[in-house]
């Protein structure tokens, strides 16, 4: 039991200096969770507010926190390259705070697409048409469409949308077969280039 004080002393005597820095420091961090936990129900305006507020104050007062003062800048940083969709989920219905909470939606959608296809690996059309399926797979786990939302607001939007995901297929199906015969597909190409033009 002694020997048990004796540690205990000690390592309070070791750390009494950088403590008030630590204490402040966490302080911090407790009030920014806080914030964006926002058990009131602010939208996104105002949470965005509150947060900018605290960003300033640990900026301004990083000197009191001596050698922790590079941990503020780091995380202004980091925070600064998350801004820009950092406040979303605040005014978007069910969309997930977090970054785990968007890693396990997708990661749950890739378990399904391997338990439907029999593959280890995701599949490759998930690569080219990602942006539509895993938007219309999201999408429809929280409720079933209404028939006429189905039904494209744009035609044209819908053909160019088409046109954008064919290209992205044609140019995966390329860089496969190149890897698969280099030669082939370069010969190929070149064949194609000093085929002689038709006529006007």
């Amino acid at each position: 039991m002694n020997r048990l004080h004796t540690l205990v002393r000690r390592a309070l005597e070791t750390t009494a200096e950088p403590w008030e820095a630590i204490r402040r420091a966490y302080g911090w961090v407790h009030r920014a969770a806080a914030i964006l936990t926002n058990e009131p129900g602010h939208d996104a305006p105002g949470v965005r507010r509150r947060y900018r507020a605290l960003l300033g104050a640990m900026v301004r007062h990083r000197h009191t926190l001596g050698p922790l003062a590079e941990a503020v800048e780091h995380f202004a940083k980091v925070t600064a390259s998350y801004w820009p969709g950092l406040f979303c989920c605040y005014d978007l219905e069910d969309l997930p705070r977090t970054n785990n909470a968007l890693e396990q939606l997708f990661g749950s959608h890739r378990h399904h697409q391997r338990l439907a296809t029999g593959r280890h690996a995701a599949s490759p059309m998930l690569v080219v048409r990602g942006q539509v399926q895993l938007v219309a797979a999201v999408s429809t786990r929280s409720r079933l469409p209404d028939p006429r939302e189905l039904q494209p607001a744009s035609v044209e939007d819908w053909q160019r949308l088409r046109a954008h995901l064919h290209q992205r297929q044609h140019r995966r199906a390329a860089r496969t077969r190149f890897r698969r015969n280099p030669e082939i597909f370069l010969a190929h190409l070149e064949e194609q280039l000093l085929q002689p033009a038709l006529p006007a």
